[in-house]
């Protein structure tokens, strides 16, 4: 008997023939092959026989699916017809991210959709789109970088704080930010995350610990940043424990890193296949929640996500540590994630891809770019852009555009004129790449309430 396990062998110990076969083989070749053949195929007798007990199983829970309720895989249509939607200000969106939102919302399971004033076209859904769904979730409409998210951090420190202390704050910056795929910290902070069961339980996230444990506290590339600046509180809340005026505060912008990647690439792929959809809408092929595999990337999107904040809190911890202040405001939100959320009177699953979410009341903050003011807001419950708002600014010019328009002379200009200072960057990310922050926001007072801004003074991004 060959140590590799064949279909026959499992048809030997009483497999249907049937898909459960193919689900197995690709389960044992993914998370089991180093195993003995005799123990695997113990196990397999035993979801065979009782395939309820092994509902949720990371291996075995998809097997047993298969043997009791298989998953329908058919070539899905979009409707003729539209879900209802709501654009913000639309003309200043391009129209390939309003036809990218048209087709998602001609999807079989879309309840509704928004599109906000930063809106850029991006995959599957566009950046700035929002999307509900009915009990089923959309890989892509989350975004690859899932849990990608802000953190503001405001001391009790008055803005004049930054003079004659520039370099000091650089060498700050320099030393406690770790950019791009491969720099992490020497010294690693723990958390009490890494001990979560989703760990052990899914096999694809066991794999994926050690890397997660690595880039803890570190930022991706791309527009991924952290920066001083001064946050300039207008209209402070009473638990804030400030008054109106100019604090000295930190910025930051990333998201889950490797682990966030490697969950939505996972199931983005077992989304394709389970899931056929007409090439123009590939891109937001779906997970039922009803389904193992629906089911196990809603754990590890919630863990991705809490993941991401955890990355931020542990930045903001060796700054405010490094410059020996106490942090006495944090306003933090996701704009990659999917939520379930009450629409229409009904739960459904509301994407925010490059979305702030603004339900009443709740806090946000929305960059605008390395020049230009972010802006501390809180939600006013908008039903109509299914309580969301921008992420940012919005991209006017794509990367490629950016290098292909602008030079580091002429982005080096603007940053002294704006009087800020840049620790690595590139030209794919220049202050002209953005829309006007001001306009956007202006396209938005019906979603948020400004409660103050922020300025970046020294950008800190990946080389």
């Amino acid at each position: 008997m060959g140590n590799k396990l064949s279909g026959k062998d499992l048809i030997k110990i009483g497999f249907p023939k049937n898909n459960s076969i193919n689900i197995a083989l690709g389960q044992i070749n993914r998370y089991r092959k180093r195993e003995k053949k005799e123990s695997i195929l113990t196990e397999a007798k035993e979801v065979l026989l009782f395939p309820e007990k092994f509902t949720g199983h990371g291996t075995w829970g998809k097997v047993a699916e298969g043997l009791v309720n298989p998953v329908q895989v058919r070539m899905h249509q979009l409707n003729n017809t539209r879900a209802p939607f709501s654009i913000f200000g639309e003309n200043e969106i391009d129209e390939q991210a309003k036809y990218q939102l048209y087709d998602a919302l001609k999807l079989p399971i879309s309840v509704a959709g928004a599109l906000m004033p930063d809106a850029h076209s991006g995959y599957g859904l566009p950046i700035g789109g929002v999307l509900a769904t009915d009990n089923a979730v959309i890989p892509y409409g989350v975004g690859v970088d899932i849990g990608c998210r802000m953190s503001l951090s405001i001391f009790d420190i008055p803005a004049s704080f930054f003079k004659g202390k520039e370099h000091q704050l650089q060498a700050i910056l320099k030393d406690n930010t770790k950019f791009g795929m491969y720099e992490t910290h020497t010294i690693r902070a723990d958390h009490e995350l890494f001990s979560r069961s989703e760990f052990q339980d899914i096999p694809l996230l066991k794999n994926l610990l050690t890397k997660a444990y690595k880039q803890l506290g570190t930022s991706g590339g791309g527009n991924h940043f952290v920066e001083f600046g001064i946050a300039k509180i207008t209209n402070p809340l009473n638990e804030w424990k400030i008054g109106v005026g100019e604090y000295f505060a930190v910025l930051s912008h990333s998201g889950s890193r490797g682990l966030g990647a490697n969950i939505a690439k996972h199931y983005t792929y077992l989304a394709t296949k389970q899931c056929p959809l007409p090439k123009n809408v590939q891109h937001l092929a779906w997970l039922d929640l009803n389904t193992h595999d629906g089911q196990e990337y809603w754990l590890a999107m919630n863990l991705a996500g809490d993941y991401a904040k955890a990355c931020h809190d542990d930045i903001h911890r060796r700054i405010a540590k490094a410059i020996g202040k106490r942090v006495v405001v944090t306003i933090e939100n996701h704009h990659n994630f999917a939520w379930k959320e009450i629409v229409n009177g009904k739960e459904a699953i509301v994407h925010r891809k490059g979305a702030t979410p603004a339900n009443v009341g709740e806090l946000g903050i929305i960059p605008g770019s390395m020049t230009a003011p972010g802006f501390i807001v809180q939600g006013k419950g908008n039903a109509e852009s299914l309580n969301s708002a921008s992420h940012g600014a919005g991209r006017l010019f794509s990367r490629r555009k950016c290098k292909e328009s602008f030079t580091q002379s002429e982005i080096n200009k603007v940053l002294k004129a704006n009087d800020v200072s840049l620790i690595g960057g590139n030209i794919d990310e220049a202050p002209m790449a953005y829309k006007d922050i001001n306009k956007v926001m202006a396209n938005q007072n019906e979603l948020v309430d400004v409660l103050g801004t922020f300025t970046p003074k020294i950008v800190r991004m990946d080389r």
